[in-house]
């Protein structure tokens, strides 16, 4: 971790990979009608959650372009800036609605492709760009490596953790 608090690139890489493997690993094994049930936060199912998380994995590799842009916090180009509209939660209401014929695998794979893509951006940043302040579209500002860490790893963690308990 770097004196800032920020884990080093090293470290978030780890945390990607093994994040992506504990979701795909989790919620593989999960029998595809358990997905279709449950209820949380927006009234949405498990199998929305997946969809959720699988369509906005795309932007984090696109939050890396804009801090290598120089982007400052709040800035005109920063993504909460660019957030679509009708607000972050509309986003998500139009992304999941978008993927209510995806099947489970579609949605694993999408999830893995997009994964896999915020990896190689992650590899192609230096230390010092990780430590470039910015502001994701849902609004968590900091240091661009903490905030991959919070929207990819924890807020990950967090949706899969409701769709199998902890």
């Amino acid at each position: 971790m770097t004196q800032q608090g920020v884990l080093t690139k090293a470290e978030l890489l780890e945390e990607l990979r093994s994040s992506q493997r504990d979701l795909l690993d989790r919620l593989g094994a999960l029998p595809e009608e358990q997905l279709e049930q449950g209820r949380y936060e927006g009234g949405w199912n498990a199998r929305q959650i997946l969809a959720h998380v699988a369509s906005i994995e795309w932007t984090y590799p696109r939050l890396i372009d804009v801090a290598r842009q120089g982007a400052p916090e709040g800035s005109p180009k920063s993504m909460q800036a660019q957030a679509a509209r009708g607000g972050i939660g509309s986003y998500n209401e139009r992304q999941v609605e978008k993927r209510a014929q995806a099947s489970v695998a579609e949605l694993l794979a999408e999830f893995q492709k997009n994964r896999d893509a915020t990896i190689e951006a992650v590899q192609q940043a230096d230390e010092a760009l990780l430590q470039v302040h910015i502001r994701s579209a849902g609004g968590i500002p900091g240091p661009l490596g903490r905030v991959i860490y919070f929207v990819a790893v924890v807020h990950v963690a967090g949706h899969v953790n409701d769709i199998v308990g902890s």
